[in-house]
């Protein structure tokens, strides 16, 4: 559903689309530094990493191994530039939750939705995130000073 007009939009339910929560994006300088201290702290284990060029980021997905593989993950991100978004991020605000992602099952129909709301998407039209997936972010003036995320994942996800 990439295309809805007012009826489609009245009958939207958001808990159709919205599955779970994703994972807890967190702003690092050094990302091998921060691997090493959720394994060494927490016991969690490296699930995927891959630079990101289009964000500015160089990412590990981080998860529990006693959850099991729909549990939630903390994506650890560090800036590749000191112009990146995650750059600017951690000179405001310091290291720290950078965003709340939200697992959907169609990232189109959602965003949809949401401008049907009245709220505001950071992107026109869907983004390449980690491991394939299709994100979108609405903006955090709308989401109670929130950055969401909306991740629809690849089919064969590699976190």
């Amino acid at each position: 559903m990439s295309t809805t007009d007012s009826s489609e939009t009245s009958q939207f339910i958001p808990a159709d689309y919205v599955i779970a929560v994703d994972h807890v994006g967190i702003a690092v300088p050094d990302l091998d530094t921060a691997v090493a201290w959720y394994s060494e702290n927490l016991g969690m284990v490296e699930t995927h990493r891959e630079v990101n060029e289009t964000q500015g980021v160089h990412e590990a997905m981080l998860s529990l191994p006693a959850a099991g593989d729909d549990s939630t993950a903390v994506q650890l991100l560090a800036p590749l530039n000191e112009n990146s978004t995650i750059a600017k991020f951690i000179d405001r605000n310091g290291p720290g939750i950078q965003q709340f992602a939200y697992r959907v099952t169609d990232v189109e129909a959602v965003a949809t939705y949401l401008r049907s709301r009245g709220l505001r998407l950071l992107y026109d039209v869907p983004k390449g995130g980690t491991a394939g997936a299709r994100i979108n972010f609405l903006h955090p003036k709308d989401a109670g000073g929130v950055l969401i995320e909306l991740i629809e994942p690849a089919a064969n996800p590699t976190h």
